[in-house]
């Protein structure tokens, strides 16, 4: 595995470890309960960790199609969870997400960084990674 897919792996298990911790941090220590769109997000962001430190490892950069998608899905999620706490004709559409609702927020950082959109950033910054990952795979045959 050459320098350039070692690095992409690398990079992609620390954005998802801080995404990760992040999570953690909000619902452990600041005690913010997840309403149910960002335990889906959860879902998608903590096996990356796992993965890519297995794929680091086994020096296996053919993970890179795995995170690719994880990744795409995790940020639809997010892009739609960011909407519906931001857009008022989603608001009015937005899922009964249980005791916490979707449309909360916990965090409104400068006016527009909330929970979904940091998870947004993370999965869009993986979703590169892996694409130039794979880009780099295919000029590699």
């Amino acid at each position: 595995m050459n320098k350039k897919l070692e690095n992409g792996l690398l990079a992609i298990w620390v954005v998802s470890l801080v995404a990760t911790l992040g999570s953690l941090y909000f619902s452990e220590i600041r005690q913010y309960t997840p309403c149910e769109m960002c335990w889906y997000q959860r879902i998608l962001m903590y096996p990356i960790v796992i993965l890519t430190t297995v794929a680091y490892i086994q020096k296996n950069a053919r993970i890179a199609l795995t995170t690719a998608v994880f990744a795409c899905i995790g940020g639809s999620i997010s892009l739609y969870h960011y909407g519906i706490q931001k857009l008022d004709f989603l608001q009015a559409s937005a899922p009964a997400c249980g005791l916490v609702p979707c449309t909360g927020q916990y965090i409104n950082w400068l006016g527009f960084i909330t929970i979904p959109f940091l998870a947004l950033t993370a999965f869009v910054i993986i979703a590169a990674i892996s694409f130039y990952m794979l880009r780099v795979l295919k000029e590699e045959k």
